[in-house]
């Protein structure tokens, strides 16, 4: 577990101890971009890495500190279009996390032509996230994207209309697009007990964000304070794309 306390030491997290009453600390659901205004090898990218931060030996050590978690994922784009990628696994060991990653790496890109309706899949991820096998102690969608909605109803509605009770929504905002995503995420898309927005400075950055926010959901507990507010997470700021004007 060596590798665990320098991720703790470095984003000022804590593990959160378990209550006999749950069976694990963590149902994570990782909802994939897939819309329009991601192109084929943009996909490629998010497909590879979401697997290669599964496999980084410090997201595996974070995983086997806490007793394991739940993850599952799905690709969205219109108001209709979600397709899973990742089933229910429970990932407590490399081995684990290789099979899952190796299952994204071969998944096949579902939807290539549909906007990008966001409410629609944070109400997909909301049923979804209800279905994990076991009770857990926190139920997170990490919902990631490069542009704001612009298919059916927003994010608010989705809050509204489907049960969130107990639920994190933390995103990760690609940036480089017009309107500005990360805006908008942290406005708009982010809810519940320390939610927060990770930044992926374009597709290129996007295993260095994917890793950077796992660790910090697998590993994340409430301090003695409680609660905080929602947080935006900027790595190498200076450095954003310009805008592409990419959306849908």
């Amino acid at each position: 577990m060596r590798l665990i306390h320098v991720a703790l030491t470095a984003m000022g997290l804590l593990i959160a101890p378990l209550s006999p009453a749950h069976a694990c600390s963590l149902a994570l659901v990782v909802a994939m971009d897939g819309s329009s205004s991601v192109d084929d090898r943009e996909h490629r990218q998010q497909l590879q890495g979401l697997a290669h931060a599964l496999r980084d030996a410090e997201v595996v050590d974070a995983i086997q500190a806490v007793g394991g978690i739940w993850f599952s994922s799905f690709e969205w784009s219109g108001r209709h279009k979600q397709q899973v990628q990742v089933g229910w696994r429970f990932l407590n060991s490399a081995g684990d996390a290789d099979a899952a990653a190796d299952q994204l790496s071969n998944a096949r890109r579902g939807f290539t032509e549909f906007p990008t309706a966001l409410g629609y899949a944070l109400g997909y991820a909301s049923v979804h996230l209800r279905k994990v096998p076991q009770e857990c102690l926190r139920l997170v969608i990490d919902v990631a994207g490069d542009g704001i909605n612009n298919e059916g109803f927003g994010p608010r509605m989705a809050y509204d209309a489907f049960d969130f009770t107990g639920i994190t929504v933390n995103a990760l905002a690609i940036a480089g697009a017009d309107p500005d995503p990360i805006a908008y995420y942290q406005q708009e898309v982010v809810r519940g007990a320390g939610a927060f927005v990770e930044v992926a400075n374009g597709f290129d950055d996007y295993t260095r964000a994917m890793k950077r926010k796992l660790l910090r959901e697998i590993l994340f507990s409430l301090s003695a304070e409680g609660p905080h507010p929602p947080q935006v997470t900027v790595a190498r700021a200076d450095i954003l794309l310009p805008s592409s004007g990419k959306n849908p």
